[in-house]
């Protein structure tokens, strides 16, 4: 890899975008500003989640690779709106007979955003420090790799254990970032450093992330100048900026009843869309009453799923039981296994002597997630639990407490990685899932035949279901609103990425 030039001085940077005024220093015209004024070339977009830093390798939760995959940072294969694994940073891939080594054929004419030129040692880097430095949970995807082998400047080998149906596909997400081979003192908790068409200008803690357009990006100088990411956890606050014209885009940021009210009023273009999130009501599968199996189904029957979509997001999503979406290749509709039944919740309450039972129930503020929560309180208060809730501050106070300290009887999140089945339910998740029966059938399923994956895959789906170690409440749509004259709107999130790389003014 050629040697790095010097980075821009973040503050400096952001004293020049004060300077230059608002939408982050452009001084583009909106087209609607009439005959003369050209084409805007910034776009400000709202979300609900705010990163705590940079890192995704130490750092869990979407909201990191929420931003930066895919506009920062890239992989050697992606996922495409179809869910089909598609090239990327590799033009091409060979596979050997035995399934266990592929060999990548690497782009040309790729740079980092730091000026160093992207060849076949930065790509074995980055596979390695999955092993030696990465804290994610999601990590596990890279298990199966033995080895990471250069052979040339553009030729990668990479060497599994043994064959694997699943690890293309989990090569297109945030654990096959490929960073640079030198990241010698760089902190990337507040760098970030990839070959994408984006790079980080600036970030200001509690309020925005300013993403620059790359004129250097190997696919062609980017459609943006700058994307300005607001973060306003509040989906008023992000409504009334968008009727405003502060905000030109919410991501996933306005309620369901917004999103319709939104779209009956006019003027705003409305895309809805796929997702891998699935909002799971989580149990601490450690501590009591969860670790009971009888409780944890008892609740499964006291929620009335359907009741609980329509209120936190105005009915719109998908009504799934297991962490497996319907573009997953071994999904199976098991929505039959926990209907809505408080009597059957009555009775196994009773079996496992929790009759008189109180929970705690930490909440993320977030929009869907309180919404969600106090209807899931007064459901469980039918069949005699009583909920104390909890709010926690997200993302600081909820990661810290219940995510990283485990310290929690019950929560409610939306998971938004991709085929996250088997990441969530591990013992050393925050679930504190025992996984001993699915463990080997996952481990058999990944390395049979295709067949033999989604056979193993739907055994295991139905098993963890059988177990009811979490209770996905229903799988979360992708809702955008927008401006009308913005194009390239990417409306399914197929991996936890925010895909804002073809967005463009009309």
């Amino acid at each position: 890899m050629s040697v790095r030039r010097p980075t821009v001085v973040v503050a400096l940077l952001a004293l020049t975008m004060l300077l230059t005024g608002c939408n982050a220093g452009s001084t583009a015209v909106h087209p609607s500003a009439g005959p003369g004024g050209g084409i805007r070339t910034d776009v400000t977009v709202a979300v609900a989640a705010e990163p705590v830093n940079l890192d995704f390798r130490v750092t869990s939760g979407a909201a990191i690779p929420q931003l930066l995959m895919n506009n920062v940072y890239e992989t050697l294969v992606k996922i495409d709106q179809d869910g089909a694994v598609v090239p990327l940073l590799a033009e091409r891939w060979d596979v050997s007979d035995d399934r266990t080594q592929y060999t990548f054929h690497l782009r040309e004419g790729v740079t980092f955003s730091d000026g160093s030129t992207f060849d076949a040692d930065d790509v074995v880097a980055s596979f390695d420090r999955v092993r030696t430095d990465w804290l994610n949970a999601i990590k596990v995807k890279m298990d199966v790799v033995e080895s990471t082998v250069a052979l040339d400047e553009r030729t990668v080998r990479v060497t599994l254990t043994q064959p694997s149906n699943a690890w293309l596909a989990d090569l297109g997400t945030s654990v096959g970032a490929v960073f640079p081979s030198d990241l010698d003192g760089v902190d990337l908790r507040t760098t970030a450093i990839g070959t994408g068409p984006y790079e980080v200008f600036s970030v200001r803690q509690g309020d925005r992330i300013v993403l620059a357009g790359r004129p250097d990006h190997w696919g062609g100088p980017a459609a943006m100048t700058t994307i300005t990411v607001r973060y306003l956890a509040d989906p008023t606050s992000a409504v009334n900026a968008l009727r405003a014209g502060d905000v030109d885009l919410l991501f996933n940021s306005a309620t369901g009843d917004q999103v319709r009210q939104l779209e009956a009023r006019g003027g705003f273009q409305v895309v809805e869309g796929t997702s891998t999130g699935d909002v799971l009501l989580s149990f601490n599968n450690r501590v009591p009453p969860f670790d009971d199996v009888r409780v944890r189904r008892a609740f499964a029957y006291a929620i009335d799923r359907q009741a609980v979509m329509a209120t936190a997001s105005a009915g719109y999503g998908t009504q799934v039981v297991a962490m497996v979406t319907p573009q997953d290749p071994y999904f199976e509709d098991l929505t039959g296994v926990y209907p809505y039944d408080p009597d059957r919740a009555r009775v196994l309450l009773a079996e496992a002597r929790a009759s008189d039972l109180q929970v705690t129930f930490d909440v993320p503020n977030l929009a869907y997630a309180t919404t969600a929560a106090e209807l899931i309180a007064s459901q469980l208060a039918e069949v005699g639990v009583r909920v104390r809730l909890v709010t926690d501050e997200f993302p600081a106070v909820w990661l810290d407490k219940v995510f990283t300290r485990h310290d929690f009887q019950m929560s409610v999140i939306q998971h938004s990685e991709a085929r996250d089945l088997l990441t969530v339910f591990r013992p050393d998740y925050y679930l504190g899932y025992d996984d001993t029966v699915i463990a080997p059938l996952a481990a058999a399923a990944d390395a049979g035949t295709p067949q033999e994956y989604v056979d193993g895959m739907r055994q295991v789906a139905r098993q963890v279901v059988d177990d009811a170690g979490g209770i996905v409440l229903y799988l979360a749509p992708t809702l955008i609103v927008a401006d009308e004259a913005l194009t390239g709107i990417r409306p399914n999130a197929v991996t936890e990425s925010m895909d804002l790389t073809q967005l463009a003014w009309r």
